[in-house]
């Protein structure tokens, strides 16, 4: 207990910035829990049996705002095994106590009622015992990073001393937690049909000067570099997208390791005399107006983290932002969406 307390007044004491309502999000992670708040307030807890590959994985949801109800979700390690036993049936015990059956859901995910829920809550913020069974064998949740996890989504959506705090419960009015902040929309524009094409040797020997200059000390594009003469092998040239009648997209391999690569997106004016304004450094794919990111956080593939940006007229403006939580060998493409940045994104017309 004594541990438990010198953690929450150190995480108290480093609780400096001011609440969750921009467009950054918080991302916390501690032992065997994660937690990404995104930029409407809600939060997402995400925690993981001790051993990698074994159990599986929980889910915590809270909205923001006052009198806001957490939802759990269960999904089991899937390993892919043909042999891999069916689970038909799942159910909450704590502290070797029944706690009733959770429901069977899509993706073969599960859900805990909201008493399931808080009991769970209650028992990892502890030192209870939390198991599912009704697998192979037993999926024991680690209570390990769960305090101090709990303690900062409270945090992120004003919840301290709260009486609806997950941990640390007070007498603060309910009614001064901030309300959840409304998803931010974006209005797709059209851009013109045409494909890429490379760069020709003047427009390279011009832009490139620009496009190294425009990095900062927290990008990476080492293929402009240009003490290097030899490009990354297998490179493709930089190309040119036109994106309407005044911008086009400039695209350049910037980094490649053993199972990512990332590419530079730039935005720059038609006739390439301004400076090109960088999109990503690590971008995978353009296709009609959206540039995407996708990359693994490691070779098999059970961890990712995702990005896009959306043409709106004037700016690719990023429209998500999300990792599917920890590299836990639970399921192939990862376990959850844990998104810092979510937006209502309303097709062209």
């Amino acid at each position: 207990m004594k541990t438990r307390l010198l953690l929450a007044f150190a995480l108290l004491t480093s609780l400096s910035a001011p609440l969750l309502a921009d467009e950054d999000g918080v991302s916390f992670s501690h032992k065997d829990w994660e937690l990404a708040c995104d930029n409407t307030l809600t939060c997402r807890a995400a925690g993981y049996s001790a051993e990698e590959g074994a159990g599986g994985s929980v889910l915590l949801t809270r909205e923001g705002g006052p009198n806001a109800p957490t939802h759990g979700r269960v999904v089991l390690a899937d390993t892919g095994d043909d042999d891999s036993k069916q689970v038909d049936a799942l159910a909450l015990w704590i502290d070797d106590h029944a706690q009733g059956e959770v429901t069977k859901a899509e993706n073969d995910e599960w859900t805990l009622t909201d008493a399931q829920t808080l009991a769970l809550i209650n028992a990892i913020k502890g030192s209870g015992k939390v198991e599912f069974r009704g697998g192979e064998e037993p999926f024991e949740l680690s209570s390990n990073g769960a305090f101090a996890t709990l303690l900062k989504m409270d945090y992120a959506q004003g919840r301290l001393s709260t009486p609806g705090a997950l941990v640390r419960k007070g007498n603060k009015p309910e009614n001064s937690v901030p309300a959840a902040v409304a998803m931010p929309v974006i209005q797709q524009v059209n851009v013109e049909k045409a494909a890429p094409r490379p760069l020709s040797a003047d427009e390279l020997a011009l832009l490139k000067p620009k496009l190294i200059a425009s990095l900062t000390d927290d990008d990476s594009c080492d293929n402009l570099d240009p003490t290097d003469d030899q490009p990354e092998e297998g490179a493709e040239p930089l190309t040119l997208t036109p994106v309407d009648d005044a911008h086009v997209l400039i695209a350049a391999l910037c980094w490649r390791g053993a199972y990512n690569e990332g590419y530079g997106y730039w935005l720059m004016d038609r006739a390439l005399q301004g400076k090109p304004q960088l999109i990503t450094d690590s971008g995978s794919d353009y296709s009609q107006g959206v540039i995407s990111e996708a990359q693994k956080g490691r070779g098999i593939g059970d961890c990712w983290s995702t990005a896009a940006w959306v043409w709106d007229g004037k700016d690719f403006v990023q429209s998500s932002d999300a990792t599917t939580g920890m590299c836990r060998a639970i399921r192939a493409g990862g376990a959850w969406q844990l998104p810092t940045l979510v937006t209502e994104v309303k097709p062209a017309s």
